[in-house]
């Protein structure tokens, strides 16, 4: 059975396995992964989007005209 369905995948293509029941994408990773990349992004300040400048208010020091 395994070989009609090896052959199947490759002339059809196979089922993703991101979809849940629903048909929402679903990132199955441990918990390790998910928490490595939440600290990431929280000890690095580059990697935080909160911190670009996009999302904060910029003052801009005053130049006065020549």
């Amino acid at each position: 059975m395994s070989l009609l369905n090896s052959i199947g995948d490759f002339f059809f293509g196979r089922d993703p396995k991101i979809f849940d029941e629903k048909g929402n994408v679903v990132h199955v990773h441990p918990k390790k992964k998910w928490d490595a990349w939440q600290n990431r992004m929280k000890n690095d300040p580059h990697l935080n989007w909160r911190n670009h400048s996009g999302t904060q208010l910029e003052t801009k020091p005053n130049n006065p005209k020549k």
